[in-house]
């Protein structure tokens, strides 16, 4: 499979080497090669089978338009962008591209939000007050992590919270830890995930450009990981 690979951060870098470790040809294409997505022609997307994003924000969204287009298959795994999922769901569908999104790829969180869940669904009506911390490295732009942001929502969701607080922590080179405590008068139970490298993300990013190469249409990541 032929990998181009979006952004050169430490992820980034970490997603192509395991893309080559896998045995895929990959190509890296960081910011400064790609301004406001100028790089990204139709002639250019076609040399490839999939596209992973790890960029910014701010870029991702120019990306996707570019990639999108054209009818390729891509993966996105950088945040801050959901505002705009509606309208990337619908260019996906109209050109017949695959895109695959996700707030964070390693299956270990995927399974904490769905334990998140039921702490939510048998805490309901219960006097506990759900909140989370998360911690990352200092050169992470966006804050609280989408991570952060998706567990409380599924929390929200399963137990009826009014409102879930996250704090967010910016710490050295931190890969990332989400703590999600629920704290009654009683008690207080606690499920935490710490990543101890980015590995487990990158894994996660390079299985899914695997499982959408060849599938159209638009997919969040919680919803196929069981799958790739």
């Amino acid at each position: 499979m032929r990998v181009l690979v979006l952004g050169h951060g430490k992820t980034g870098k970490l997603v192509a080497e395991v893309a080559a470790e896998r045995g895929h040809s990959v190509h890296v294409l960081d910011a400064t090669e790609n301004l406001n997505g100028a790089a990204l022609t139709p002639p250019f997307v076609a040399g490839f089978d999939v596209a992973i994003d790890f960029t910014t924000p701010e870029a991702v969204l120019q990306n996707m338009r570019a990639v999108l287009a054209t009818g390729a298959h891509m993966v996105v795994g950088t945040t801050g962008w959901y505002d705009k999922l509606h309208d990337m769901r619908g260019l996906a569908e109209r050109k017949q591209a695959g895109l695959l999104y996700g707030t964070n790829f390693s299956i270990g969180v995927q399974v904490m939000l769905q334990m998140a869940q039921r702490m939510g669904e048998l805490l309901k009506s219960a006097g506990y007050e759900f909140s989370i911390e998360e911690t990352h490295h200092v050169t992470k732009l966006d804050a609280p992590s989408g991570t952060a942001l998706t567990l409380a929502q599924v929390v929200k969701d399963a137990s009826g919270a009014a409102e879930v607080p996250v704090k967010a922590h910016r710490v050295g080179d931190a890969a990332g830890l989400h703590i999600l405590e629920a704290k009654s008068k009683a008690d207080r139970l606690v499920l935490t995930h710490e990543a101890y490298s980015r590995r487990g993300f990158a894994e996660g990013a390079v299985r899914a450009a695997e499982w959408i190469s060849t599938r159209k249409g638009c997919y969040d990541f919680k919803d196929v990981y069981t799958q790739i």
